[in-house]
């Protein structure tokens, strides 16, 4: 039903528009007439002019020869009034054979002007045929016009639903490409054929049993703990079976273990005052308190520095860290000729610390 509708609109778009193309054509057509008869009476106008004008002359004419013969006799006639007779006869032929011309075209003229009236009188006509045709169509197509609209609608909605169902197929063939990649298949159209001795079903089974044994295993164990969480005896089918060191064994191992960690505990106490006495050798023979702020990274805080935050960032890089790499401070900012020196050029950083130095105790000196 919809195709019927949008096809019979534009049907009738196209008809508008080959009655409109032929109105304008026939009124083209209308106008250039009008100026081909307005320039053919203009033409008749100017001959019908020219031929009163040579009539008039004319009659001049005959009328000086009129007098001229009633006036001389024979014998007063002169050879040169013999020939300007003869000049005004064939002036008066001249004007006769042009008057006739004259007339002709003029008769012409008129012929075309009345051939070009009835012309434009038809095209008059056509003109308004065609425009009573054009009007029903016109009604037709704004009264089409909604349901054109509402087909248009439709259609940009049919279109939209049709890319998305296309987007969601490439999306689900995508999917069936990656299932097929992965080892999935359609069972109604493979065939799968299924060992007695299959490797997959053995170890499914084997994986099954140590499951089963791995939660007996688990179920017991639990079983010990809550025995020695309650401080009793340990039952004889569980001290058996997971083969455990009598109470006394057990209260030895614990003895052990305390001194081990108190060993341990003074250890690290030892460890710690060696640093800090090992921090604060660096720190007073170096001028520079060193602290690790994360991980491969150091923070140099020199002893001669104005102000807190003035530090030096070396960021260690290579294998086991063999190498250090200067990180860029607000501190770092103020000393770029002592690093484009010592650094970049002479690439030492025993001597830009020194150099460093030099120049903070200098500027305390000073001051």
């Amino acid at each position: 039903m919809q195709p019927s509708q949008e096809q019979c609109a534009r049907g009738l778009e196209k008809v508008r528009q080959q009655l409109q193309e032929e109105v304008r054509q026939v009124s083209s057509q209308l106008l250039e007439e009008r100026k081909r008869r307005e320039t053919h009476e203009a033409l008749a106008r100017r001959l019908q002019k020219r031929v009163l004008l040579l009539t008039k002359e004319r009659d001049g004419m005959r009328a000086i020869l009129g007098s001229y013969d009633s006036e001389l006799t024979p014998a007063e006639y002169s050879p040169q009034l013999t020939r300007r007779m003869r000049e005004a006869e064939d002036m008066v032929q001249k004007v006769h054979a042009h008057s006739s011309e004259m007339e002709a075209q003029l008769s012409q003229a008129l012929e075309e002007l009345g051939g070009q009236k009835q012309r434009a009188d038809m095209l008059e006509m056509e003109l308004k045929m065609l425009k009573s045709q054009s009007g029903p169509a016109d009604q037709s197509f704004l009264f089409s016009r909604e349901e054109v609209n509402s087909l248009r609608s439709k259609v940009e909605e049919l279109e939209g639903a049709r890319s998305r169902l296309e987007e969601d197929k490439k999306m689900l063939e995508m999917r069936l490409e990656r299932l097929t990649l992965q080892g999935d298949y359609d069972p109604s159209r493979t065939k799968v054929l299924h060992l007695r001795m299959n490797p997959a079903s053995a170890a499914r089974q084997h994986q099954h049993e140590e499951h089963a044994q791995l939660q007996e295993e688990c179920e017991r164990l639990r079983e010990l703990v809550r025995a020695l969480e309650r401080g009793g005896p340990v039952p004889a089918g569980l001290e058996a079976t997971a083969a455990l060191p009598s109470s006394k064994e057990v209260t030895e191992l614990r003895k052990q273990v305390e001194s081990a960690e108190l060993k341990n505990q003074r250890l690290k106490e030892v460890f710690q005052t060696k640093i800090q006495e090992f921090r604060k050798a660096c720190y007073a023979l170096t001028g520079y308190q060193i602290d690790v702020t994360a991980e491969s990274q150091y923070r140099l805080t020199s002893l001669y520095a104005e102000h807190k935050a003035d530090c030096l960032v070396f960021k260690a890089t290579g294998p086991s860290g063999s190498k250090m790499q200067l990180l860029e401070t607000e501190f770092s900012r103020t000393v770029q000729e002592l690093i484009e020196l010592h650094l970049l050029r002479q690439d030492s950083i025993p001597a830009f610390l020194s150099a460093l130095t030099l120049d903070l105790f200098s500027r305390q000196t000073v001051a």
